[in-house]
């Protein structure tokens, strides 16, 4: 019987030194914002990875790094997830996913990311110009959130932030909200991962070992992004989960508005 040896080149991702060193800083950085928030790495490292692989290719690599970081820190915190904000948002996220994949196969979605866009801008500036104190949302909200935040991840693969406007209002600690966020983005994962590989999106290999590759950088974000988030005040908290919602939807509003024109 012969036996079938993976080739040398299987296991080399196709980026120079320089660019992996790049890809490195900038997912260390990503997995320091999803840490303390539970959500933000297709924000901050999306539009860098763009510039180095296509599209397709990014999203597929995120949504393995997702994956691993958001149950890797639900191994550490399990203990905090508000279980029945989980169960009140998880049937709504499934259904928004599945929207969000039949708006993408089968119409334009320029004018619903603008809408988002602004919409969430507009939210997070209201909430960063008032005085920030402890207030709660309705759990009816978990409704159009939650459908929110799955159809945006199915088309965008950014709608934690939807979530996060949730939790922060119905949880009364900052572990609660990021653990249950966490969750939320995990489950979210495997059924991206489970459709993105149907699709045939991890058939080169080569991605599968950039994401291995880039494990170490996760890892050191999420060490760095758990110190100072355990430093930081539950107002703190909240103020720095708006500014993250501000700068989504100001990347939702620029998306737009460039895919439009």
């Amino acid at each position: 019987m012969e036996t079938t040896i993976m080739p040398a080149a299987f296991l080399h991702t196709p980026f120079d030194n320089a660019t992996l060193a790049i890809m490195f800083m900038t997912i260390s950085l990503a997995y320091v914002i999803f840490s303390i928030a539970g959500f933000g790495t297709a924000l901050v490292a999306g539009p860098v990875l763009v510039n180095y692989m296509p599209l397709s290719q990014a999203i597929p690599l995120l949504v393995l790094l997702d994956c691993v970081a958001a149950f890797g820190k639900l191994t550490r915190s399990h203990k905090h997830v508000v279980r029945i904000e989980l169960a009140r948002l998880l049937p709504f996220m499934a259904i928004g996913s599945v929207a969000g994949i039949a708006v993408l196969l089968h119409t334009k979605s320029d004018v619903l990311m603008l809408s988002m866009g602004c919409f969430v801008t507009l939210y997070a500036l209201y909430m960063l110009t008032k005085p920030i104190r402890t207030s709660y949302i309705p759990a009816a909200w978990a409704m159009p959130l939650g459908l929110g935040g799955g159809l945006f991840g199915a088309l965008f693969g950014s709608g934690g932030f939807l979530y996060a406007i949730y939790l922060n209002g119905r949880t009364s600690t900052k572990e609660e909200a990021s653990s249950t966020q966490s969750t939320l983005i995990g489950i979210s994962t495997l059924v991206r991962i489970t459709m993105l590989a149907i699709a045939g999106a991890y058939a080169d290999f080569t991605l599968v070992v950039t994401a291995a590759y880039l494990l170490p950088a996760l890892l050191l974000g999420l060490w760095v992004g758990e110190h100072i988030s355990f430093k930081m005040s539950r107002n703190m908290f909240t103020k720095l989960i708006n500014i993250i919602i501000l700068v989504s939807g100001i990347t939702l509003v620029c998306r737009a508005y460039f895919s439009i024109n």
